[in-house]
């Protein structure tokens, strides 16, 4: 269906508990301090308005009477066009949010289209959810959903598995605490739920590998928020920032908050995996879903490159300092980067694979998104260093509010301080207002943290780096070197 923003404002104004603080917020719709949902609305008023129609939506082949169009980022891609027209869909989204809106409705909708693809890795020995996996694909991509996840277990002790944390009976991970012919009832705790409160559903699950000794934790499901024994718990909300002095804080804070879930009810449809170690984790990497969202991940990480590259040249024009070799030198090193981060989006299309099965559908290579994760962790403080640098002590005299240039006690001075030959004083306190948004706010270090951890811990993803990285086929072409091959 093409959703408008306002239909989605309409489904999230449910019974969902999140707590800010001591405040049980009542709907997180008409909270100042979640705000934000009018972001997430923007977007589908934007795919839902007839210039734009044609990147998000795609009518069906099997679509009935009147065919229904449906969101193209559900749909896994059958041929190299499709993942062309994902890329347009994705960066479309991620140009209006300049990068800064992480978990857009179509990441989880790219993984969607991954598990749809593979069907088969949701069977196991003692559970069998491929009919579970089909319903829910229908019932998320016809009603056109926002799908957030939570899939990051807290731990205790690192060096124990679930099964043997303190406290791992009361609020350690997620575990069915029993069952009935209905479903299952669960309980527990999980992070990180990115954009989770303004979710229309949650994941629930684990991404990394699962001790056998760990089958209670073992499931990956479906949830509403706004079912009875569920609750978020929000961090710091940044969305009641003045829009003038802090314009990406005020407009693009997706939050992230806790799933806390206490003996709440989970039909069997909507269980994709259940005490089985190996296929909870494996769903995500022994299916496409992986490769998909870290594709838009891809797209949009070059989308915020090419803003910051664009926000680097604007300070150094106002300070009139292109002309010096070392900052056109740092300024084009920047302009690389963002190149180079397209680069691995684009080469990942081409050198996109088939998956193997029955629906033999077309996605992005895998090693090229992976090594994406190495990039933008170790490239994105490089810029917020490099803008900092270029703006110099400037940052840290800006006025305390832009509607202080028109008070009659300072005005005059602030604009004879402000002032450059190439900017106007104001325009130019804007300018460096929007730099400390992204640089040095609560909003821009969450950001700086989030590039940091966006696809795990560096210790997780640079080992799978040397499960996934292609070492024996490396290694023979270095023999031939040694004329061992």
């Amino acid at each position: 269906m093409i959703r408008t923003g306002r239909q989605y404002l309409d489904e999230i104004s449910d019974d969902r508990v999140v707590w800010l603080g001591a405040e049980k917020v009542g709907s997180v719709t008409r909270t100042k301090a979640f705000r934000r949902a009018l972001a997430f609305a923007s977007l589908y008023d934007q795919a839902a308005d007839a210039q734009h129609r044609d990147i998000f939506y795609a009518t069906p082949a099997d679509a009935g009477v009147p065919p229904e169009p449906e969101f193209k980022a559900f749909r896994p891609c059958r041929n190299s066009e499709e993942l062309a027209d994902k890329h347009l869909l994705h960066a479309a989204w991620c140009e209006t949010s300049f990068g800064f809106l992480g978990r857009t409705p179509d990441y989880i909708a790219a993984g969607m289209s991954g598990f749809a693809a593979a069907p088969d890795a949701f069977r196991s020995e003692h559970f069998d959810a491929r009919s579970n996996l089909q319903s829910m694909h229908r019932r998320m991509r016809e009603r056109n959903l926002f799908i957030s996840f939570t899939l990051t277990n807290i731990k205790r002790d690192r060096s124990k598995p679930l099964s043997e944390q303190p406290g791992a009976e009361t609020n350690i991970g997620v575990r069915a605490v029993r069952e009935t012919d209905a479903g299952i009832f669960v309980s527990g705790v999980k992070g990180v739920g990115t954009a989770a409160i303004y979710s229309d559903e949650i994941i629930v699950g684990s991404i990394e590998p699962l001790h056998p000794s760990d089958k209670a934790y073992a499931l990956t499901f479906c949830v509403r928020p706004a079912t009875p024994g569920v609750r978020l718990i929000s961090r710091t909300s940044y969305s009641t920032a003045n829009v003038e002095d802090a314009p990406l804080s005020a407009a693009f804070d997706e939050n992230d908050a806790i799933l806390v879930m206490k003996d709440a009810f989970v039909p069997w449809e909507r269980v994709l995996t259940y005490r089985d170690t190996r296929s909870t984790s494996g769903i995500w990497w022994s299916t496409p879903a992986y490769a998909c969202m870290a594709h838009q991940a891809s797209i949009r990480f070059y989308k915020k490159l090419e803003f910051l590259a664009g926000l680097a040249y604007l300070v150094v024009r106002s300070n009139d300092s292109l002309s010096v070799p070392e900052v056109r030198g740092s300024l084009g090193r920047l302009v690389g980067y963002a190149q180079l981060a397209k680069s691995i989006a684009l080469g990942a299309e081409r050198d996109h694979e088939r998956h193997p099965g029955e629906t033999s559908c077309v996605t992005p290579n895998r090693h090229a998104t992976y090594a994406q994760r190495i990039f933008a962790a170790e490239v994105y403080p490089k810029f917020i260093h490099e803008l900092r640098m270029f703006c110099g002590g400037s940052l840290i005299n800006l006025p305390v509010s832009l509607s202080d240039f028109e008070l009659p006690e300072i005005g005059d001075a602030l604009k004879s301080y402000w002032v450059t030959r190439e900017t106007d004083p104001i325009e130019r306190a804007r300018l460096l207002k929007l730099v400390w948004d992204v640089t040095s706010t609560e909003f821009g270090a969450r950001h700086a943290h989030y590039e940091q951890f966006y696809q795990g811990a560096p210790h997780v993803y640079l080992g799978q780096m040397t499960e996934a990285g292609r070492l024996e086929e490396l290694a023979r072409f270095a023999n031939k070197a040694l004329k061992k091959e």
